[in-house]
């Protein structure tokens, strides 16, 4: 049953993981989220904001591993909404398994993962 888990989570990350121009691994944030099982937007970027100070307090770039991307969303009536989103390198990932709700199944799940 442990084992179906783990496998299960596995594929969760690979099946939201994008390949960009250049071969580069990268998963948008708010998809990232709900494979995380964090339900608001709002929680989850206290741990990227998080992330991003470390990074910048190590002269890691946050520009490379955490860039901005707009989505935009459909609405009722024909309405459109813009929304926030980043980019993130399997960096960023790590990073924000390393420092996210440790009650999670899926946060030990995803420290492994992106650890490899």
């Amino acid at each position: 049953m442990k084992n179906n888990f783990i496998n299960k989570t596995e594929k969760a990350f690979e099946s939201i993981k994008h390949i960009d121009e250049n071969d580069v691994e990268f998963w948008y944030a708010r998809k990232l989220m709900a494979t995380l099982e964090y339900s608001k937007w709002e929680n989850f970027i206290k741990v990227i904001n998080k992330v991003k100070q470390s990074c910048e307090n190590s002269n890691i770039s946050v520009f490379e591993h955490f860039p901005d991307v707009r989505k935009t969303l459909e609405m009722p009536n024909n309405a459109e909404k813009i929304i926030d989103d980043y980019k993130l390198t399997r960096y960023a990932c790590y990073l924000i398994a390393q420092n996210g709700d440790s009650r999670k199944t899926t946060i030990a799940l995803a420290q492994i993962y992106f650890a490899i």
